[in-house]
């Protein structure tokens, strides 16, 4: 397995002096091998589920040998940290504001050179709010690619887990979608609210139901949580490396 915070960090010395003029270019990242960087954007509603992270990481670290902050990183579009970021997450319920030209270059490069982007739709309503805001700036983004569904046999569902459907607070899709670069997906897009189902209170307490499926569909979207950063920190996956018969049996739910 192969981190891809190396290549990242290459993205940023090419970046440095035209998109950052005060990068830090060589310098080596303080930050742990896992965390969330938050997108903060203008309009709209870019923190849905303030407290998210705790249970995800909880859990990430209690199954795997993964080491994770539990403290998310806010950042913008525009801040040459973004390139130290191995998991980039955007989520939101209205429509917001466009990106600047700067900042959808920013994506773009962070995108093409390596990382990984999870952005969730919290209100889940397709075509509407949100989801058209973002599809409208991932067309600009990538002019020549397209959101589409992601199939059964794509590496985030096999990547920790054996999945063959997403859960989330709410059921608006079983599957992800996500923009494909070669053989790599940088891209992943939910409508199910996956944050929503990680939220705990300050007592431990679940913030949301999640209907209609109760804690096996929250089961369902921690599972798929965990798959997704085991992807986002994975250079080259195979597809077939689930065959084998040890990754296979710890895969089993």
């Amino acid at each position: 397995m192969i981190l891809r915070r190396e290549f990242l960090l290459s993205a940023l010395t090419l970046a440095g002096g035209i998109l950052f003029p005060g990068a830090n270019l060589f310098g080596k990242s303080p930050y742990p091998h896992f965390f969330f960087s938050q997108i903060r954007y203008r309009g709209g509603s870019w923190d849905t589920n303030p407290h998210f992270v705790e249970a995800i990481v909880e859990e990430l670290e209690m199954r795997t040998s993964i080491d994770a902050s539990r403290e998310r990183r806010l950042m913008d579009l525009s801040d040459p940290d973004l390139f130290f970021s191995p998991f980039l997450f955007m989520a939101g319920n209205y429509e917001f504001e466009p990106f600047s030209p700067q900042e959808r270059e920013s994506l773009r490069r962070y995108l093409t050179f390596g990382g990984f982007f999870f952005a969730e739709d919290t209100l889940g309503a397709k075509g509407y709010g949100f989801d058209r805001a973002l599809r409208a700036e991932l067309k600009k983004v990538f002019p020549h690619q397209d959101l589409k569904r992601l199939p059964l046999d794509h590496p985030v569902y096999r990547s920790f887990y054996l999945i063959n459907h997403i859960g989330g607070r709410q059921l608006v899709s079983p599957y992800f979608e996500g923009i494909t670069l070669d053989h790599w997906t940088p891209v992943i897009y939910s409508q199910n609210d996956l944050s929503g189902a990680w939220s705990r209170d300050k007592l431990g307490k679940w913030i949301h139901e999640c209907p209609p499926g109760g804690e096996t569909q929250r089961s369902l979207a921690f599972k798929a949580g965990i798959n997704m950063i085991v992807y986002s920190l994975t250079w080259d996956y195979k597809r077939d490396l689930v065959h084998h018969p040890f990754i296979k049996k710890r895969l089993s739910p």
